[in-house]
C-alpha cells in the first residue's frame, strides 16, 4: 500500500496487489506500462488484438493475457467481466490501444482511415473506460489513465488522429467529473515523439528525422516508452490521490519550444553539467 514515511517521507508508489488492465499492451507504450506496473507490484492483465505478443508479454511479467478489440462495447464488457472473474476487482485501467495515421493532406485522407482512427483511438478509449470505470464507481475506488497525445493540443497534419486525441483529453475531463464522487480518478497522459517500434521503423525508412524531433523540444531529446510509463504509474498511484481530470504532457518540452522560434530559438546550454 502507498504510504508516507513518518516525517514528510517520500510517497512510495507501490501498487502491490492491485489489479491493473492495459489495453494495447502488447507493444510500445502499452508494453512499457505493463512492465512497470508489474514491477511496482500490480497484477497486470495485458490486452491487445495481437494475442501471440500479448501472451508473450504476459509470460514475461507473470501477468494475464487476453485478446481484446476495444472498438466494440460488447468486447470491452466481456473483457471486464472475464478479467475480474480471473484476477479480482480492477483498480487501475490504462487505455493505450490506438492506431496511427499517415500525415496526409486533408483532401487525400481516405474515409476508411478516418473511421479506423476514430473507432479505435476515440470510441475504443471511451468504451474501455466505461466498461471498467463503471465497475470501479460501483465499488467506490479506482484510477483510469488514458493515453492521449500532444497532437491533441496542437494543429498538425494529422486530420483524424489529432482530433481523436483531443477528444480523449476532453472525455477524460468528462469522466473525471462523472465518477469523482464515486472515488474514481481519471487522468490522461499526452506523450510527445516517443521511440516506439513504429517510430523506429519510420526513422529507419527515412520518413522521420530524429534530429529534427529532438531540436523542436525544450530538453533536446525524444521520449522513451519508459518515460511515459513512469507518468502513468504516478497518476495510477496513491501519490496522485488528489489529482483528477488533468492532461499530463510527457513531451520533453515540445509544447513550449516552438514559440521560441519567434525570438531566435531556444537558448543554448549554459555550460556542461559537473
Amino acid at each position: 500500500m502507498e504510504r508516507c514515511g513518518p516525517r514528510r517521507g517520500r510517497v512510495i508508489m507501490s501498487l502491490e496487489g492491485k489489479v491493473a488492465v492495459v489495453t494495447g499492451g502488447a507493444s510500445g507504450i502499452g508494453a512499457a506500462c505493463c512492465r512497470l506496473l508489474a514491477a511496482r507490484g500490480a497484477k497486470v492483465a495485458v490486452t491487445d488484438r495481437d494475442l501471440p505478443r500479448t501472451e508473450a508479454l504476459a509470460r514475461e511479467i507473470g501477468g494475464h493475457a487476453l485478446a481484446l478489440d476495444v472498438a466494440t462495447q460488447a468486447a470491452n464488457e466481456a473483457a471486464a467481466a472475464e478479467i475480474e472473474a480471473s484476477l479480482g476487482p480492477v483498480e487501475i485501467l490504462v487505455t493505450s490501444a490506438g492506431v496511427l495515421q499517415r500525415p496526409l493532406r486533408a483532401e487525400d485522407l481516405p474515409e476508411a482511415d478516418i473511421h479506423q482512427v476514430v473507432n479505435i483511438d476515440q470510441i475504443g478509449t471511451y468504451l474501455s473506460a466505461v466498461a471498467f470505470g463503471a465497475r470501479m464507481a460501483r465499488r467506490g475506488r479506482g484510477s483510469i489513465v488514458t493515453i492521449a497525445s500532444i497532437s491533441g493540443s496542437r494543429g498538425l497534419p494529422l486530420h483524424a488522429y489529432a482530433p481523436a486525441k483531443a477528444a480523449v483529453i476532453e472525455m477524460t475531463r468528462c469522466l473525471a467529473g462523472e465518477w469523482g464522487r464515486s472515488g474514481v480518478r481519471v487522468n490522461s497522459v499526452s506523450p510527445g515523439f516517443t521511440m516506439t517500434p513504429a517510430m523506429a521503423s519510420a526513422i529507419q525508412a527515412g520518413e522521420r528525422d530524429p534530429a529534427l524531433l529532438e531540436e523542436t523540444s525544450a530538453l533536446g531529446r525524444m521520449i522513451t516508452t519508459e518515460d511515459v510509463a513512469e507518468a502513468v504509474c504516478f497518476l495510477a498511484s496513491e501519490a496522485a490521490r488528489a489529482i483528477t481530470g488533468i492532461d499530463l504532457p510527457v513531451d520533453a518540452g515540445w509544447l513550449v519550444a516552438p514559440s521560441w522560434a519567434s525570438y531566435g530559438g531556444l537558448p543554448p546550454a549554459r555550460g556542461n553539467a559537473a
